[in-house]
């Protein structure tokens, strides 16, 4: 979400270290996340009381201190100023998720993705959720769709327990089926040959998990959804250098597919970059 910091920041900071502020920063829920740059450090709690200034709504500021990592894809985040809390109610697309941001994965960034993804979920499809952290995607398929079943796995028990909590609120449970567990070692075990469509959201882990995407596919084929991040020259398209090391492994798998959709979701860094690629698995 974008505020008007720099100008709401003028007097405050000078011109210089205008330069080096983040113009960008999350709110989820009722708390904002930011990160400030070392030469601003001085000024971090000045820049939380702007920023919640200009949303009134955000009761609490904390600054992400370290990038997301792990196999449980947490972040170390700092309070600032505000309410002493990390875990907040966040609305999406008329759902509500029960999130803690210090134990749990959540980005608001990927918000349109989710939709989009929920849009193309045809009726009495089963879908499978490989990475499915407190469950946006798999509960937006389901208040927005009418696919019969949707697994959602996850390794963090404390992810599983929060989409548990998410499912009922949003009174999905019906439909929204939770594993705890590494997504290779369960989709091996209960899913090869039975759903039509697999959620990959998890760039750092995608790749080494494509092969089970595809096993997981009924015999008839159907839809793969697979997130990665890519780094790209100046003169290099991310989304085609995604597309090639994609072809590359399918091609290894023996899968006869074809690419139904691409694009860039964001950029992550100096020249790195989160895509989605749909693969259609005939």
């Amino acid at each position: 979400m974008k505020g008007d910091l720099k100008t709401f920041l003028c007097g405050t900071l000078t011109s210089e270290e205008l330069q080096f502020l983040y113009k960008s920063y999350d709110i989820v829920g009722d708390i904002a996340v930011i990160r400030v740059p070392n030469p601003l450090k001085q000024h971090t709690k000045a820049i939380a009381m702007a920023v919640m200034q200009i949303n009134k709504s955000v009761k609490t500021v904390l600054h992400q201190v370290t990038p997301v990592s792990g196999d449980l894809r947490l972040r170390k985040l700092e309070w600032i100023t505000g309410e002493r809390k990390t875990e907040t109610l966040h609305k999406e697309y008329g759902c509500l998720f029960k999130i803690d941001l210090a134990k749990c994965y959540f980005s608001p960034k990927l918000s349109f993705e989710r939709m989009r993804t929920a849009k193309l979920v045809q009726a009495r499809e089963v879908v499978i959720n490989m990475f499915a952290g407190v469950g946006c995607y798999s509960i937006i398929i389901a208040k927005h769709s009418k696919a019969e079943k949707i697994y959602s796995l996850d390794i963090n028990p404390v992810a599983v327990r929060y989409m548990e909590e998410n499912a009922k609120l949003n009174k999905v449970e019906d439909r929204v089926v939770l594993l705890e567990g590494d997504a290779k070692i369960l989709v091996n075990e209960k899913f090869q040959n039975t759903v039509d469509r697999v959620l990959m959201p998890l760039p750092e882990k995608a790749y080494e998990y494509l092969d089970c995407a595809v096993f997981a596919l009924k015999p008839t084929g159907g839809c793969i959804h697979y997130y990665d991040f890519e780094h790209a020259a100046k003169n290099e398209n991310p989304v085609e250098k995604v597309k090639v090391k994609l072809s590359g492994k399918l091609q290894r798998l023996n899968v006869d597919s074809t690419f139904s959709f691409s694009r860039i979701i964001r950029t992550t860094g100096p020249r790195w970059y989160q895509v989605v690629v749909d693969v259609k698995v005939k």
